[in-house]
């Protein structure tokens, strides 16, 4: 896909007329075109890196033009529950923030009591499918990038399952404008991250036109709340109740790879993987971690971006966790880096809910902002 072209970033009926899918279905669409047949092999191309652009950010930003992308996009990835997006073309969506991502498949796993409901109670076993991703175009170890891990959950334990099924999305990552963690065994991936804006250097405007955009299509740009877990295989009649934060951490047993400047698709897959040899030899796998307790810090700049919203933006956030409770751990057994990874798979991110555990709260229904 050329970088002008960007694909159906709006709501279609396609996004619409979703009805669940089957885990195989999607697994299948990721190994469908790799970008190397067997990773690391002799001959295979490099990995591609997508860029991130102000100018696709503020495509049709202006009032009496074309549409703003972004906007639509921001709309989309919270109304559509879509698990795939092929488009009219077949060839999907350019993400604008996200591009250079892996995809993993696995298995969720939740072994110690909660109080929660759905796929955060003792015994939850579900087949997952993320996509650990930067933010930025930087993918290389040694700089300032902001990673991120995103899951789908089908449940069931059935990787043949033949019906389709809804799934549940969480969402995590590290600061949002950035770290520079060399290995993915340090990183600490949120579903609230802290957010240290000057971080980010020149995607700076980046961030802040994301985060007005966001905070204007829906309410909170900066919290993914993880109530689509705890409805997940619940019945009708069960209320939800949704841990308020997640953070998932690589295992300390994990290895480490070396490698200078090394690309994190490159790091993940060497989890996973020997170069050249298309056989899993080993797992990545995380542990789940949550807490209802956190007191926030923050430093904020009155914005008017975009002439969209006027609100509070906080340049600095940092909260201060306590009690975090290990309750169960992700194990990724597979992973491919591929174009219908980057440009196909889709990730629906939850709408803010003034009470995460009432529906009746949520701030998008329906493709509307509602409160």
């Amino acid at each position: 896909m050329s970088g002008d072209h960007l694909g159906t970033e709006h709501i279609t009926d396609e996004d619409r007329a979703y009805a669940g899918s089957c885990f195989s279905e999607v697994r299948n669409a990721l190994y469908a075109n790799p970008y190397q047949q067997v990773w690391g092999a002799r001959g295979e191309p490099p990995l591609p890196c997508y860029k991130v652009t102000l100018r696709n950010v503020v495509r049709g930003i202006l009032p009496l033009g074309r549409p703003h992308v972004f906007r639509q996009a921001a709309e989309r990835v919270i109304d559509s529950k879509a698990d795939l997006r092929w488009g009219p073309d077949r060839k999907g969506f350019r993400r604008l923030l996200h591009p250079n991502g892996i995809c993993l498949t696995g298995m969720w796993r939740i072994t110690r009591e909660t109080d929660y409901s759905g796929y955060f109670r003792k015994g939850s076993d579900a087949l997952i499918v993320g996509r650990y991703s930067t933010c930025c175009s930087e993918t290389r170890r040694g700089h300032t990038r902001s990673l991120s891990l995103v899951g789908k959950l089908f449940p069931t334990t059935n990787a043949d399952h033949e019906q389709p099924l809804h799934t549940a999305n969480f969402i995590t990552q590290q600061d949002i404008g950035g770290e520079r963690t060399d290995y993915i065994n340090d990183t600490e991936l949120r579903n609230a991250p802290n957010t240290t804006v000057w971080r980010r250097g020149v995607g700076t405007p980046i961030l802040c036109i994301s985060d007005a955009v966001f905070g204007y299509v829906d309410k909170q740009p900066r919290i993914r709340q993880l109530y689509e877990v705890a409805e997940l295989g619940k019945a009708a009649n069960e209320g939800t109740r949704a841990p308020q934060f997640m953070q998932l951490l690589v295992v300390s047993e994990q290895q480490r790879i070396e490698g200078e400047a090394l690309d994190f698709r490159d790091e993940i897959m060497a989890q996973i993987y020997d170069r050249g040899d298309p056989q899993p030899k080993r797992a990545l796998k995380f542990h789940i971690e949550v807490t209802d307790n956190a007191s926030l810090h923050e430093l904020s700049w009155s914005s008017d971006a975009a002439a969209m919203a006027t609100r509070r933006t906080p340049i600095f956030e940092r909260r201060t966790f306590k009690n975090w409770r290990r309750i169960g751990d992700i194990t990724f057994t597979e992973a491919i880096i591929s174009y219908n990874g980057d440009f196909v798979v889709h990730f629906n991110h939850p709408t803010w809910r003034d009470d995460k555990n009432d529906p009746a709260t949520a701030t998008r229904v329906n493709e509307r902002k509602v409160r």
